[in-house]
């Protein structure tokens, strides 16, 4: 099997890299960097097929040459590595730095450069951290009928098999909820074995969605979606009096009982929006962060009636919790700036720089991302007193590390460094002067091999 840490399980892909970024490695700082886990990788390679006239060799195939690395990785059970190749002072010969996960770290998507900062142990991003807010009055919808819906269900699948009080009991004691009426309804008439069904059957064309057995059953709550703090802190929990579904991460009240078939769960909803009902049917978009659609106003409308659309949401204009402030969008911070504002992000921007001065005393400011050179003084940003999470380029960070103005109060921190310009070693080094600030642990697993470049 092959080593991660021996330079001839990664030679077929330095020879790959040399070849596709032969200029760039023999200009002054040059280098290529990538990052490869057991599930997938980010490799700067085109495709090159096999010369004509001989077989292809694994130095030909990047699939081949990664694969290699894949299977070191599986061997060590590692999640994944990035790595950095510079040319080493020897002529034909190529340095390789292998940079593994650390603590401190959240990984980026696709990149060699250090993922999202993390100054606090165990701190979230703040729309996971939300409950859903109480809903005094929320009752079941008139539509729901938990005899109608049993008798349904027992027509149509004449030939079920339903869950046993016990295994009802046994797992309602696993979620540590007590199963809606509806839900409990339609698991006693049919508990969603796959071994129950002959020739492939399902009940999907009578539930209306892939029913999953009684054992599978589990609760949608925050901890269940996983949400990175580079997208969850650029994200704010906003639910209107128009919402039927509270537009949280998740819910200890969302109990997913079946999928669409295409990812998204489907689950009965026990802490409704304010225009919601106790018990209604909501979809958990499998590809999004936050909040969750209306499916039907109750477990009957959906069996029975064959509801799935929910009902439209009226259009209510209030100002952003999440504003962006560029050449396409909003025109400038003062129009982004209202007390509610939660995330302000600066884009692409060809004016004169910005001031932050019309945000600094918004109570509920937690986020800021800033494009390179849009900030007229990004020592202003220590007046911004309640952010968590700060993402600035290399160049505004260090004028805060100089300056000693780096927020104290952060939870998490991101570096946008540009993936080819900017050196993943250099920006470690950036990563590791703000972790020491926090008292975290440096990012320290590197390790450097030297080989052949071709």
């Amino acid at each position: 099997m092959p080593s991660l840490r021996d330079i001839t399980t990664w030679q077929p892909l330095l020879r790959l890299l040399h070849a596709a970024h032969a200029d760039t490695l023999s200009a002054p700082g040059g280098h290529v960097a990538g990052q490869i886990g057991p599930g997938g990788w980010s490799v700067p390679l085109p495709y090159r097929p096999p010369q004509p006239g001989r077989s292809a060799l694994i130095s030909d195939n990047q699939e081949d040459a990664i694969g290699l690395i894949v299977e070191a990785l599986k061997k060590d059970g590692s999640d994944g590595v990035s790595f950095v190749v510079e040319v080493a002072s020897a002529p034909g010969r190529v340095r390789l730095h292998l940079i593994e996960p650390s603590s401190s770290v959240e990984p980026g998507v696709a990149t060699a450069h250090p993922g999202t900062l993390l100054l606090a142990d165990g701190a979230l991003p703040e729309p996971v951290r939300r409950l859903p807010d109480p809903v005094p009055g929320a009752a079941p919808a008139a539509s729901a009928d938990v005899d109608l819906l049993r008798r349904t269900l027992r027509e149509r699948l004449q030939d079920a098999v339903g869950a046993s009080e016990e295994e009802l009991a046994a797992a309602e004691a696993r979620l540590g909820v007590t199963l809606p009426p509806e839900l409990r309804a339609l698991y006693q008439v049919v508990r969603g074995r796959y071994e129950d069904w002959d020739d492939l059957r399902d009940p999907y064309d009578t539930i209306g969605c892939e029913l999953f057995p009684l054992s599978e059953v589990y609760v949608a709550d925050a901890a269940s979606r996983e949400v990175l703090w580079q997208f969850g802190a650029m994200d704010a929990v906003e639910t209107g009096p128009e919402h039927a579904v509270q537009q949280l991460v998740g819910s200890p009240g969302w109990i997913v009982f079946g999928d669409n078939g295409g990812g998204d769960r489907i689950a009965v909803d026990l802490t409704p929006g304010p225009d919601g009902h106790l018990g209604q049917v909501i979809i958990i978009g499998h590809e999004g962060n936050i909040g969750a659609g209306l499916v039907a106003d109750s477990l009957t409308d959906m069996v029975v009636h064959g509801h799935f659309d929910g009902r439209p949401v009226p259009k209510v204009e209030r100002p952003p919790l999440v504003a962006y402030v560029n050449r396409a969008s909003l025109p400038s911070i003062e129009a982004a700036a209202h007390p509610g504002l939660e995330v302000l992000s600066i884009g692409v921007w060809e004016k004169e720089p910005l001031s932050l001065a019309p945000v600094f005393d918004l109570p509920r400011l937690r986020t800021l991302s800033a494009y390179p050179g849009t900030l007229a003084d990004p020592c202003e940003i220590s007046r911004l007193t309640h952010l968590e999470y700060l993402e600035l380029p290399p160049a505004e960070w260090r004028v805060l590390l100089d300056a000693g103005a780096v927020p104290t109060g952060l939870l998490a921190a991101g570096i946008d460094a540009h993936r080819q310009r900017d050196n993943p070693l250099h920006m470690i080094a950036l990563a590791n002067e703000i972790l020491t600030l926090y008292g975290r642990p440096p990012i320290t697993g590197i390790t450097v091999l030297e080989g052949a470049a071709f």
